[in-house]
């Protein structure tokens, strides 16, 4: 069997591709990529809004940075436990469910009278983030034949992505020239632009015929769950190495003014984009290779990195390289819809955990290197070094498939 067809169908809610017209696909597919457009804002906008944040609430900006953490850690908490709790919760109510949680939240944090409630709602925001894109990743694959599932996630992804590129600019200018309080304002008001499309276009299903909690906890047992996890939370975390620190990086290693952070920002953003695009599509062909391949990509580049980020040239080559290797992003989601069986809520959920997980352990990381003295520039070895475990933890995964004969 090739990897290009591990469908595993028996958790296809009802063959849904053969059912819907390809405009009832298209407007589902937007619906749900809007989602993660608004998710994808609000998850990174904060970043530029750190410093208004502090002021506002008169705290240091390292104590403000609680809230990036905090939000990271709802991700984390939240997937799994929403998927398991959720069995028996039809998906579009659930996605509903979700995406109002998300929406409500931006609302109350724009409100947020102290730090400490600030931070508390930036934790309740980050619950539903995981398991909105895990759930939104199984609908948009369940719409399609089995040979374009990638392409299908990679759509629901590519809201996340052009976030990067559009939304997190735009929130960031109208919080700053507006009141941060209105950037969360905006979040909120996208995620209530996608429960009224989610409610609109996507029609309502049915819980899944075997569905419960124990069925869904059953993901955990399988050791290529575990390991396709790992993959994410280990290969990924070279991208956030690099991208935690890139604005110092432009300006104190390539000597460039500060004005050209936007600039290579907006390359990094464009390189999401361009490999959420052609990973998914090479996913479709192989999932292995397509992850395999992205983590050799990922040492290469992140060496180059390392040792010539002082060139701006490279500098901006490399970066929008470094954003390229958002390329396993499909690949990882739909392996692992497949190598969780029918338990694959969770799993998908979960993935995301995993890459809030690459965030962090990424970020400090790099921190350590460059406390150490070794440059900004030394997150390119962080980097490679990270990737290379993923390599490793691959490697493991296929020989353990090949040595039980099944994913």
């Amino acid at each position: 069997m090739t990897d290009s067809v591990q469908s595993m169908d028996a958790a296809r809610p009802a063959s849904e591709h053969q059912t819907l017209s390809p405009l009832a696909v298209l407007l589902i597919t937007f619906a749900l990529a809007v989602g993660g457009f608004g998710i994808g804002t609000g998850e990174f906008v904060i970043m530029g809004l750190l410093p208004d944040v502090a002021k506002t609430f008169d705290v240091s900006i390292p104590m403000a940075g609680y809230v990036i953490s905090a939000y990271a850690l709802g991700v984390v908490v939240g997937a799994p436990i929403i998927a398991v709790l959720s069995a028996r919760v039809p998906r579009r109510t659930l996605l509903l469910s979700l995406m109002g949680v998300f929406a409500v939240g931006n609302i109350l944090s724009a409100m947020a009278p102290d730090f400490w409630s600030f931070t508390f709602l930036r934790f309740l925001t980050g619950l539903p983030h995981g398991a909105y894109f895990g759930v939104a990743s199984l609908v948009a694959a369940s719409m399609v034949p089995p040979n374009k599932r990638a392409r299908a996630v990679g759509r629901i992804m590519l809201g996340l992505t052009i976030a990067t590129l559009l939304g997190t600019p735009l929130a960031t200018f109208m919080g700053q020239m507006l009141s941060w309080r209105a950037a969360f304002y905006l979040v909120g008001g996208i995620g209530a632009l996608t429960v009224a499309l989610v409610w609109y276009f996507k029609p309502k299903d049915k819980v899944q015929e075997g569905a419960s909690i124990l069925r869904e906890l059953s993901a955990f047992t399988k050791p290529q769950v575990w390991l396709t996890l790992a993959i994410a939370a280990v290969g990924f975390g070279g991208m956030f190495s690099v991208f935690s620190y890139i604005a110092s990086t432009t300006t104190e290693t390539a000597g460039l003014p500060v004005s050209t952070v936007a600039v290579v920002l907006a390359l990094f953003g464009i390189g999401m984009n361009v490999g959420n695009v052609v990973g998914s599509r090479l996913a479709d062909i192989s999932l292995k290779y397509t992850i395999g391949g992205s983590m050799v990509f990922y040492i290469i580049v992140m060496l180059i990195f390392a040792n010539f980020a002082q060139y701006p040239v490279v500098l901006y080559i490399t970066v929008f390289l470094v954003g390229c290797g958002f390329a396993p992003g499909p690949a990882l989601q739909t392996r692992l819809m497949d190598v969780a069986a029918d338990a694959q809520t969770l799993a998908a959920a979960s993935n995301h955990s995993a890459f809030n997980i690459a965030n962090a352990l990424g970020a400090a990381l790099g921190g350590l290197v460059i406390a150490w003295g070794w440059g900004y520039a030394a997150t390119g070895y962080v980097g490679a070094v990270l990737s290379f475990f993923g390599l490793g933890v691959f490697f493991v995964s296929v020989w353990l498939e090949r040595k039980t004969g099944h994913a």
